[in-house]
């Protein structure tokens, strides 16, 4: 059997698959930032807060960790609505990647937190500083060089999942290929072109962040 490639229709409507790649940047972007900032306030609670915080804190890094992603999307997108909370597909995504990112950087924050020599700490609080303060100007530069790595890797593997949210509907770069091949039918074609965008994707992210490690880091 001989199958003969046929890219005409692809590139002819590239355009649509690059309406995708602009809601997975953006969708990448957001979430980025919202699950960092929530990773970073979960590891302060497990690192220093009350002991129900702290098991808050927990348990809410072992539920998101130890389930499937999907099953947390459709939660967030088919379950809330029974609960009279009615989201769009692109706010159920945004929120479903947020809390599972935030659950992973949780542990890589707290981690680099821990890497910081306790004297560093104690010298702080000795100085009269508040436990956010330590954090801030002792911790927080030093912790972020250990875990930067760890948290570049977990960034572009979000960017990758992003494609889950295409279930939904959420016209990310994967709803767009399969919304083309349901109008051309060149299923091959189209997945291997989505193929490149994603790799394509994901090696910008890699150089962004290691730009960002050398700016931030490497020149200090």
């Amino acid at each position: 059997m001989t199958y003969h490639f046929n890219f005409r229709d692809v590139f002819n409507n590239f355009d649509v698959l690059l309406e995708g790649v602009g809601l997975t940047l953006e969708l990448s972007a957001i979430t980025m930032v919202l699950g960092l900032a929530l990773g970073m306030g979960m590891a302060l609670l497990k690192t220093w807060g009350p002991r129900p915080l702290r098991w808050l804190a927990s348990a809410y890094v072992e539920v998101l960790r130890n389930t499937p992603l999907l099953v947390q999307l459709f939660i967030v997108f088919f379950g809330l609505p029974s609960l009279g909370l009615r989201l769009s597909a692109g706010q159920a995504a945004v929120i479903t990647l947020t809390i599972n990112l935030g659950a992973y950087a949780t542990e890589i924050v707290r981690a680099g937190i821990e890497a910081i020599h306790k004297s560093q700490i104690e010298a702080g609080l000795s100085l009269g500083l508040s436990h956010l303060q330590v954090f801030r100007h002792v911790v927080l530069f030093p912790a972020l060089k250990v875990i930067y790595p760890a948290l570049a890797s977990q960034f572009i593997l979000l960017m990758l999942a992003t494609s889950i949210v295409s279930l939904i509907a959420a016209k990310d770069l994967f709803h767009m290929a399969a919304f083309l091949e349901s109008r051309t039918f060149r299923s091959f074609e189209i997945y291997l072109v989505v193929t490149g965008l994603y790799l394509a994707l994901a090696l910008f992210f890699r150089l962004v962040f290691a730009g960002i490690y050398r700016l931030a880091f490497e020149r200090r």
